[in-house]
């Protein structure tokens, strides 16, 4: 299923095609730079699994993303219920991973836009937070670049003290 279409972008369910390169995606060092490991192809394919689920149920996500011009899975963009210990969770929250060989040319500023115009036509969703690691300002980056506002620093409970990513930044529509 198609959930909507950008520009250069169609945010849609997940195919059979895409487990390998959703796998190369979780796993490349770069990509997953901000996150506290890779995944195994294991964890990666059971990831994607959760994905589908969730559009499937909820009809919102984390949509798997196909670049138009070459019809090639590149990422994903979409939503996620938040349930770690915090004083804004549970929350709903926007978040997008890439591969590489498409960062930097505003993917993902253009599918998290995308994601938020079929959250306002298309479902209930009142509120949407991003938050990530302060180390990590290319997301941090999308986030001002989708008019989203920062509201307040917090240390990510889920990683251990004095991680690198332990600090985060978090961030509101």
């Amino acid at each position: 299923m198609i959930y909507f279409e950008t520009k250069r972008l169609i945010a849609r369910d997940y195919l059979p095609d895409d487990y390998i390169p959703f796998a190369e995606l979780n796993s490349d060092l770069d990509v997953m730079k901000y996150f506290p490991k890779v995944l195994t192809t294991k964890e990666s394919n059971a990831l994607l699994d959760r994905n589908q689920q969730e559009l499937a149920l909820l009809g919102y996500g984390l949509f798997a993303i196909e670049e138009k011009s070459s019809g090639d899975f590149i990422g994903f963009t979409g939503f996620h219920e938040t349930n770690f210990e915090a004083d804004f969770t549970p929350c709903l929250e926007i978040g997008w991973r890439f591969k590489k060989s498409v960062w930097n040319q505003g993917y993902a500023t253009e599918a998290a836009l995308g994601c938020i115009d079929f959250a306002q036509t298309h479902t209930t969703i009142e509120e949407i937070y991003s938050f990530t690691a302060q180390l990590n300002q290319p997301s941090e980056q999308v986030m001002k670049k989708i008019n989203f506002f920062k509201i307040a620093y917090f240390d990510h409970p889920a990683l251990p003290a004095n991680h690198p990513l332990k600090p985060h930044v978090l961030y509101k529509l």
